[in-house]
């Protein structure tokens, strides 16, 4: 065996064993609550979240799940919030994409946490985004108490949703909302300020005060089922729309609503017949480095993810850290921002590190993104990025503003943009990148991603250098046996905090996916964009 098989083969091992990490995981996070929580939902006659959105979508049809490492390993003195007790993706509902929101009734009775909220959130800006119809599935108890002040407020808390109902029905994006459990307080307003609003009989309940609530503070005695139930507000208050006897007839009437439902014109991004790629998508896993410091061929990578026959590099001699390329992903015509991880040497003998964005690259990929907004093309952004090129060489040739100019094209780029973070996302590389704060439609990392401000071991030199500057100024000597404890602390502390899983939690990318699903991903989210109107490209005062 050669050494490159060799190294193929340490590659494709280590990424399938990150992968098999993921999926452990996600059959946890699956679970909710527990077996036990799930046994009594069953009991009641209830289905699970899970349950009701297996049964809701298309059989054999994908479903794109956002955020299910949303609250991972958070909120552990409160017990944990398995998936942000509550379920969010797209999937196909009579043969139409909707974004699906469905509380986790097994995680604290589906109590809104900080993050349960910010995923909601998240589900509802990709809705706005790409005009997609709206099904929640209410099953909660409302703001989870104890940690109320972080929930309740703010712009980015718990009201924005139901301020979020009244713009999107002022989009025309239609909501149904289906009532299978608690729905109280504040969070009665989200299912009626939905388009229609149907309720499961005898479980199903919505009132502003429940029965003890309404006995502390006006001293009337009612059971809940007189109070909010499927019989009060179905013949009496009129506020639910259908009433139906179990979990089962109701996502079969939101199935029927959803197939009568009249359709948006489509944008019109260009796609043809799918074609395979070049090389099978099991080779991302040899292709694919197991180190982070290795090189690789970006365009090997391509191969794995684009159809063949179907791609052409864009000023493919000059800055040639980043490759530019119009292609096609599953039909769809895109044009790809990739990092290349190669150690390339220019035409004047400069040598460039692979993952480093240089001026000349900056300016090569601001261009050819300015081209595809012009064209009404998708972008699709993988990041295995270092950052921008520093020292007093790049400084004096503008990396600057040539850096700039690369985040202002990302920055008013109007078509879809799609970022997928194979590797590394550092710093300003991050941004240019377009992360999270440049609004993707989609944004989902491989096993092997790691977001931060800067690479684990120079942030933890940098760090050290810090402390150790602060306690000689304090007149305290630091061992060099010290200053190794505390660097090996310091990384520790700040690896743990570049992982997928530490973003996924905090819902900075949307998903951590099997590499072999990039191009589902991709395809789905432009079959979502193609519905909705993209304005016209203005990149604003770009230094020259």
């Amino acid at each position: 065996m050669s050494k490159t098989e060799l190294e193929q083969n340490k590659n494709e091992d280590e990424l399938k064993l990150l992968l098999s990490q993921v999926n452990r995981r996600l059959e946890k996070i699956h679970l909710g609550g527990g077996e036990k929580k799930i046994a009594k939902l069953h009991k009641r006659g209830k289905m699970t979240a899970r349950e009701r959105v297996d049964y809701l979508i298309d059989e054999n049809s994908s479903f794109l799940e956002v955020g299910a490492f949303a609250g991972y390993e958070m909120y552990q003195e409160y017990g944990g919030c398995p998936g942000g007790g509550v379920l969010t993706g797209i999937g196909y509902v009579s043969g139409r994409q909707c974004m699906i929101i469905a509380n986790d009734a097994t995680v604290k009775a589906g109590a809104w946490f900080p993050i349960t909220g910010k995923k909601n959130l998240r589900a509802q800006e990709i809705a706005m985004e790409n005009r997609l119809p709206l099904i929640y599935l209410v099953d909660s108890a409302g703001v989870f108490l104890p940690m109320q002040d972080e929930i309740f407020p703010d712009k980015e808390h718990f009201g924005r949703i139901f301020r979020n109902n009244a713009k999107i029905s002022s989009m025309g994006i239609p909501q149904i909302s289906a009532i299978m459990g608690s729905c109280v307080a504040g969070g009665a307003y989200l299912p009626i300020m939905s388009d229609e609003a149907l309720i499961v009989e005898g479980t199903g309940s919505i009132f502003l005060a429940g029965p003890y609530l309404v006995k502390a503070a006006i001293g009337e005695e009612v059971d809940q089922e007189t109070l909010g139930g499927a019989t009060t507000h179905s013949e009496i208050s009129g506020v639910t729309d259908y009433k139906c006897p179990d979990d089962k007839s109701c996502l079969d009437t939101i199935k029927d609503l959803v197939s009568k439902m009249g359709h948006f014109p489509k944008t019109g991004f260009d796609r043809i017949e799918s074609v395979a790629p070049k090389r099978p998508a099991e080779d991302l896993f040899r292709v694919f480095p197991e180190s982070r410091t290795k090189p690789y061929k970006t365009k090997d990578l391509l191969e794995c993810l684009v159809d063949e026959g179907n791609i052409t590099y864009y000023k493919d001699g000059y800055g040639k850290t980043i490759v530019c390329a119009y292609a096609r992903i599953d039909g769809w015509a895109v044009g790809i921002v990739a990092n290349n991880r190669e150690i390339v040497r220019t035409k004047t003998g400069e040598t460039q590190f692979g993952g480093v964005i240089y001026s000349d690259s900056a300016d090569k990929a601001a261009r050819f993104i300015m081209n595809c907004n012009q064209k009404k093309i998708p972008l699709v952004f993988l990041h295995d990025v270092s950052g921008f090129m520093v020292g007093s060489r790049s400084e004096h040739g503008g990396i600057i503003k040539d850096g700039a100019k690369m985040v202002n094209a990302v920055s008013n780029s109007t078509v879809p943009k799609f970022s997928i973070v194979l590797g590394n996302s550092y710093g300003a590389g991050n941004y240019a990148m377009c992360g999270k704060a440049y609004d993707p439609r989609l944004i989902v990392a491989w096993p092997t991603a790691k977001i931060a401000v800067m690479g684990g071991a120079q942030a933890a030199k940098t760090l050290l250098q810090i402390q150790v500057a602060t306690k000689k100024a304090r007149g305290e000597e630091v061992s060099p046996g010290e200053q190794a404890e505390l660097l090996a602390k310091i990384q520790a502390r700040y690896d743990s905090q570049t992982t997928p899983y530490y973003a996924a939690a905090r819902l900075w990318v949307d998903a951590i996916i099997d590499p072999r699903q990039t191009r589902t991903w991709i395809s789905e989210g432009i079959e979502a964009a193609n519905h909705a109107p993209i304005e016209p490209f203005n990149p604003g005062v770009i230094q020259t």
